[in-house]
C-alpha cells in the first residue's frame, strides 16, 4: 500500500466552501499519487473555529464549541472524500462535546462507507489544565482492508503500555501537534518506539506553522514520518520516509504488510513476542541497598 502524511497548515477560513475546496485539494493530491491512505494531524480541525468569527476561535473555550459543532459536517465531507477518491482518511481530530468536558476525538473513514472515532487517552498540561480537555473512550483496533490500524494522537504515543494495548496492529497512526522541536522530536521518538516495540509501521502527521488567531494552536512545529522496525525488512534507521520540518504538504511511503508479518515472525529480534518476559513491567523494582 503506499500512505500519505501531512505536514498540515491551518488557514483563517472565510467559508465552509473555502474548507471544502481545501480538504478537496489536500485529499485529490494523496489520492492522485496513489495514496490509500491519508493522515491529518492533532486539532488540525481548530481551524474551523474561524468560520465563527476571530473572537470566537481566539477564545479557548468558545473555540471548543465552535469545533465541535462542526465536526459533524466534517465528518461527512471526508467520508465524501473517502469514497470519491477511494483511501482511507484519518481526519485532523477537534474538540468533541461529551456530557462533561469535551475530548480530543481523531475519526477514521473507509472509503466503503465506515467510520471509526479514536480518542486521546492522556492529556498534556496544557490541555488538562488551562483547556480543559478530558480523556475518552478506550483505545481500539479498527480491522480494515488495509490491515489493522490503530491511533495514538501525540502524548499517547509516549507511553509504551499503550502502544502495547495496540500490538495487533499492523498500523500505528500518529496524529500530532506540538509547539516546539522538544515536543515533536518527544512524540516522533515515542512513534518510533512503539514500531520497534510492536514490530509495526508507526505514521507520524504534524500541524505546522503559525495560527496567530489561536491561543492554543498558535505555533506548531513538525512534519510528517513514517517509522518502522530497524530490521529485516525495513531500513536500518527505521525511517520509511520523512519530511522536511516545517514544510507543509505530503509525505508518501510504500508499505508491505508482508514485511510487517515477516519482521514478527522471523526477525533478528523478536520484542513483540518476548514482551512478556520482562521483570517488573507491572510493579516497581525492589530497591537494593548498594550504600
Amino acid at each position: 500500500m503506499k500512505v500519505a502524511t501531512a505536514a498540515y497548515q491551518m488557514d483563517f477560513l472565510t467559508s465552509w466552501a473555502q474548507y471544502e475546496d481545501k480538504l478537496e485539494t489536500w485529499v485529490g493530491q494523496a489520492a492522485r499519487a496513489g495514496a490509500d491512505l491519508a493522515v491529518f494531524p492533532e486539532y488540525g480541525a481548530m481551524e474551523l473555529a474561524t468560520l465563527s468569527g476571530r473572537d470566537v476561535a481566539a477564545d479557548l473555550e468558545q473555540s471548543l464549541s465552535a469545533v465541535s459543532d462542526r465536526l459533524a459536517d466534517a465528518d461527512a465531507l471526508h467520508q465524501k472524500l473517502a469514497a470519491s477518491h477511494g483511501l482511507h482518511i484519518l481526519a485532523a481530530s477537534g474538540p468533541a462535546a461529551t456530557q462533561t468536558r469535551p475530548v480530543n476525538r481523531a475519526r477514521l473513514f473507509a472509503p466503503g462507507g465506515r467510520k471509526g472515532v479514536q480518542d486521546k487517552q492522556i492529556m498534556t498540561r496544557f490541555e488538562r489544565d488551562v483547556w480543559r480537555i478530558q480523556g475518552g473512550g478506550p483505545l481500539q483496533i479498527f480491522d480494515t482492508d488495509l490491515g489493522k490500524i490503530g491511533v495514538l494522537i501525540c502524548y499517547d504515543a509516549e507511553f509504551p503500555l499503550l502502544g502495547r494495548a495496540l500490538a495487533d496492529c499492523d498500523l500505528l497512526l500518529v496524529p500530532s501537534c506540538t509547539e516546539q522541536l522538544s515536543g515533536y522530536w518527544r512524540v516522533r521518538i515515542g512513534a518510533m518506539a512503539r514500531a520497534l516495540e510492536t514490530q509495526c509501521v508507526a505514521i507520524m502527521s504534524s500541524l505546522v506553522g503559525k495560527a496567530p488567531w489561536s491561543e492554543a494552536v498558535n505555533i506548531t512545529t513538525g512534519t510528517g514520518g513514517v517509522f518502522g522496525p530497524p530490521d529485516v525488512g525495513f531500513p536500518p534507521d527505521g525511517i520509511i520516509a520523512l519530511g522536511e520540518i516545517g514544510s507543509p504538504g505530503w509525505t508518501f511511503a510504500e508499505i508491505d504488510l508482508a514485511s510487517i508479518a515477516n519482521v514478527r515472525t522471523d526477525g533478528r529480534v523478536l520484542g513483540r513476542r518476548h514482551w512478556t518476559e520482562q521483570k517488573g513491567r507491572e510493579n516497581a523494582a525492589p530497591i537494593v541497598n548498594m550504600r
